[in-house]
Order: structure tokens, then C-alpha cells, then sequence
């Protein structure tokens, strides 16, 4: 998936022209806190609420503040990937679209890269979860696939997350099967670390109590 599959629709940049206050307004609407500036399709910028307040006068055009951030913007043909560690790095709630020669194309904005990952996880696909912690070393799909296809199943989906100031990560993995009691144990008899898992056999009173570890545990 490339940048320019992920632009929003409905999503309008703002002018050199226009004041603190319509931005801020449009922010509001849109359920943002930036907005690119935009003359006849050339790219000027990101402007972020906190550019707009630190000016701290709302009438004056757009084009005498301030912008803070540095390239905030991704090309048509970025992977996702990319635009992902833009909005991690400069912590943006809307990423701009350029083409080629700067023209600007359009913006994602977070709603649709969280739906995208929605779906390239298989959220909506019914199966278990199994969170297995190891070392970067010990790390190997081929391994986890196998264990996991040993239990007549299949890898729907994985992801890392890796431990800071540590070689240890964690290892989701997303199953096509709901019942998941006899992959558990395999890999447990395989003498790998079990941190948390969610399936059928999980009774409602655990199951929220394994969800919310796992909530705290990634801060969210």
C-alpha cells in the first residue's frame, strides 16, 4: 500500500491567505490538530494548532505565522511504512501528499491508516491471539508458523514490538482458529514464553483481565 491509496477524502488545505481563527475552525471540523497550507496546489506547509496559539492572534493571515515542523510531508508513491514513521516521529494527526514536482495531492489522515492496519491484521477474521515474548535471537517465523500449522492452523497475521533498552520483543500473532488451547501448549512445551493470549476457552472475567494487561503494558 502506497501514500497516495490512503488520501482522505473531504479534507481541505488551508491558504496563506486565510487567519488563525478559520484554521482552528477547520481543525474542529475535521478532528485534527494540523492542516497544509496550499497556493494553487504548490505545498507550503503544515501548520499545527500549537503554531497557531504561540502567534497568538487569531486574525493574522496563515501566511505570517510561523510553521514548526520540518518536511512534514510524504511523495504519492511512500510506502506505508513511511508515512507511519512520519506521524511517529512528529507526532501529526494528518499527513500531506505530494506528487513528484511538490504539488500537493492530499492528506491521510489517522482514521485511515488505523483502518488500513485493521484490515491487513485481520481483525475482523475470527480466531485467537497468542503473545509470545523471546529474544531478537530467538525470533523465527518459519518456527512459529510450523508449531502453529502442527495444530491443523495458520498465521493470519504478525507483528513485533520491541522492548526498549532490550533485546527482548514481543511477538503477536493472530490465529485462524478460536480455540487456540492446543497451540498454547505446543508452544509452551517448545519452552516459549506465553505473555498473554485470547481465545474460546477464555471465560469473559479473564479474558478483560488479560486485555487490560495488555492495554497498560502498551500504554494505550
Amino acid at each position: 500500500m502506497i501514500a497516495k491509496h490512503l488520501i482522505t477524502d473531504g479534507i481541505m488545505p488551508l491558504k496563506t491567505s486565510d487567519t488563525g481563527k478559520t484554521a482552528l475552525s477547520w481543525m474542529e471540523e475535521y478532528k485534527v490538530s494540523h492542516l497544509p497550507i496550499v497556493n494553487n496546489q504548490e505545498f507550503l506547509g503544515l501548520i499545527s494548532e500549537l503554531d497557531i496559539y504561540n502567534l497568538n492572534n487569531f486574525d493574522e493571515p496563515l501566511g505570517n505565522h510561523k510553521l514548526s515542523l520540518k518536511h512534514p510531508y510524504v511523495f504519492e508513491n511512500q510506502h506505508i511504512y513511511d508515512v507511519l514513521k512520519l506521524v511517529n516521529e512528529q507526532n501529526l494527526s494528518l499527513v500531506p501528499v505530494l506528487n513528484g514536482e511538490g504539488n500537493y495531492l492530499g492528506s491521510i489522515n489517522l482514521q485511515n491508516l488505523i483502518k488500513y492496519f485493521a484490515l491487513s491484521l485481520s481483525v475482523d477474521n475470527p480466531g485467537g491471539i497468542v503473545v509470545l515474548e523471546m529474544t531478537y535471537n530467538d525470533y523465527s517465523l518459519t518456527e512459529l508458523a510450523k508449531i502453529v500449522e502442527e495444530n491443523d492452523a495458520k498465521i493470519l497475521s504478525i507483528f513485533l514490538l520491541n522492548h526498549e533498552d532490550s533485546t527482548r520483543l514481543d511477538v503477536f500473532l493472530k490465529i485462524n482458529k478460536v480455540d487456540i488451547s492446543s497451540i498454547l501448549k505446543t508452544f509452551e512445551r517448545y519452552n516459549y514464553f506465553v505473555k498473554a493470549s485470547f481465545g474460546e476457552e477464555d471465560d469473559n472475567e479473564d479474558l478483560r483481565e488479560r486485555y487490560n494487561s495488555l492495554m497498560n503494558y502498551l500504554n494505550v
